[in-house]
């Protein structure tokens, strides 16, 4: 199988940056929110839970009084850890409250540049642990299900990740997650460094040298993380050990989601200003209603492609309008592509991935490092991390290849020339597409849709959507070879490329440009048209 080639992250769309470069200071690409986990998996399983309890020589019936007593000892450490920083605890009424707003107030006012800020706490929502009785076997089970607890929430200016908290679940079974932001991470690299620089939340808006800040924001993927996460696990939840010893297992760390954003800083707000409205248009009309379902998370039947008729709401794009600009967002399985303006001067393109089984890394099978690589699920482990981010910027660049087709002084006759016209390759001809044709339209509308700009197609995609009544085996394999037959059409003319090693297909840059072209006019209002041409 044919190995990927090493990918250096940092890169951004030449397409994008050829046609707005005399406008553009500079670019960075890198994490932005990241969220880490720590869990003791086998805990999550209730058998090994009733194991624990036995280890611990506690009866299943005792578990409530068992485990409230460890709550209160870590509801004590996290009192105590406050008063001998000095710093101020605080019990929030409600969950909705802003955590981080609230930190940084507290921040500003006693000036921390380094060390814990505060301690906050609240009751929200987790998956935990109660006692409950079976009629049929007249016994009493571990369950894990949905409840409350208390969490708590240590907030810190670190040495090296700079702003960021700690959250810990009070109550079985302890689950602790880590948020941090990449642009906070990389003003401390900065500051280190004694790189200049202007940040306005968690943007930049001038940095004095952009090639040594790209540099640094690629040696975030070099972190030691077991090392620094099991650090701060030490200070705040220090039970953990204890927690740990009586069936001998670690905390295991994962990332929940991870935001990795490219960043177009312009010279003058005033030049994105102007460029900004159109790609939102862009953006918001190039979907149809069906696009913009998938996009907010509701189901649409493939084989139909319609909206459910029992859907009573309006069919809207996600565009929101917020204090530091407009977002714009497309969503697919969980997965997502935003835009924003942010600071009126920085285009930011931001991919979301919280489903990982969308995606693939080429390694070696889980607990078998000798055997032979090959494309397999992108786990939530930290070991794909770097993947994660290669997937993420191959996004954004997707997305910013097709702002740069959005717009601009090239005729659509130049673009879609050539692929208007027959050609031999490989001693072999293949026809011209006509875009006007219902039957090459409704193929190139299916590659382009939003579901697919993420992670590419596969055959059955496209076969559902241009051939969506059920049919026999037999005419299915016909109409598979039909979209076989069509791929190679495409790639002929160069609109779409296969993945190594996999089934699925990407439209390519031209491709991307080419499409966006064809399906503007195609839609095109003719008195716009004509009040354009007048």
């Amino acid at each position: 199988m044919k190995a990927p080639q090493p990918s250096k992250l940092g890169s951004v769309s030449r397409c994008f940056l050829n046609k707005y470069s005399p406008l553009i200071q500079g670019t960075l690409c890198g994490l932005d929110r990241l969220r880490l986990r720590g869990t003791l998996r086998h805990l999550y399983q209730p058998t090994v839970m009733e194991a624990y309890l036995n280890a611990c020589r506690v009866l299943i019936k005792d578990f409530g009084q068992f485990a409230r007593r460890l709550t209160e000892r870590v509801k004590d450490k996290a009192y105590a850890l406050a008063e001998q920083k000095q710093r101020p605890f605080q019990f929030l009424n409600s969950s909705q409250q802003s955590k981080e707003e609230l930190a940084r107030q507290i921040q500003r006012r006693d000036k921390i540049d380094q060390g814990l800020i505060c301690v906050l706490s609240a009751v929200e929502p987790c998956m935990s642990y109660n006692v409950r009785g079976q009629r049929e076997t007249q016994e009493i089970h571990m369950v894990l299900e949905p409840r409350k607890c208390t969490h708590f929430y240590y907030y810190y200016q670190h040495a090296i990740f700079g702003f960021m908290h700690v959250r810990v679940q009070s109550w079985f079974p302890f689950a602790i997650n880590f948020c941090l932001n990449g642009r906070e991470w990389l003003a401390s690299q900065l500051d280190r460094a004694q790189i200049g620089y202007q940040k306005k939340d968690n943007c930049f808006t001038w940095i004095q040298d952009f090639a040594k800040a790209q540099k640094l924001m690629n040696k975030q993927f070099e972190t030691d993380w077991p090392l620094l996460l099991n650090g701060l696990l030490e200070e705040a939840h220090p039970l953990a050990a204890e927690i740990c010893r009586p069936i001998g297992q670690e905390y295991y760390w994962s990332a929940s989601d991870t935001e990795y954003a490219t960043d177009i800083i312009f010279k003058d707000p005033a030049a994105l200003q102007e460029l900004y409205p159109g790609f939102v248009r862009h953006a918001i009309s190039t979907f149809q209603s069906p696009d913009v379902m998938r996009f907010l998370g509701r189901s649409v039947p493939a084989i139909t492609g319609r909206v459910n008729g029992h859907f009573k709401g309006e069919v809207i794009s996600d565009v929101k309008h917020r204090p530091e600009g407009i977002r714009v967002k497309h969503s697919v399985n969980k997965n997502s592509v935003k835009m924003y303006d942010k600071a009126g001067q920085v285009l930011r393109i931001e991919t979301l991935v919280l489903n990982t089984l969308d995606f693939r890394v080429f390694r070696s099978p889980e607990g078998k490092p000798e055997a032979k690589r090959r494309w397999l699920t992108l786990r939530r482990g930290l070991a794909d991390m770097k993947r994660r981010a290669q997937v993420s910027e191959a996004s954004n660049n997707r997305y910013l290849e097709a702002l740069a087709s959005s717009s601009g002084g090239t005729p659509v006759e130049q673009l879609t020339q050539k692929l208007c016209k027959a050609l031999r390759k490989n001693r072999r001809r293949y026809r011209a597409l006509n875009p006007w044709s219902a039957q090459d339209a409704a193929l190139l509308e299916a590659i382009s849709r939003g579901e697919f700009t993420i992670n590419g197609f596969r055959n059955r995609d496209i076969r559902s959507l241009l051939f969506p009544e059920p049919c026999s085996v037999r005419l299915r394999k016909k109409r598979a070879g039909a979209v076989t037959r069509k791929f190679a059409l495409l790639r002929a003319h160069g609109v779409i490329r296969k993945v190594a090693g996999t089934h699925r297909y990407v439209v390519t840059a031209k491709g991307r440009q080419m499409l966006t072209a064809v399906l503007a006019a195609r839609q095109a209002d003719v008195e716009q048209l004509t009040k354009m041409a007048a």
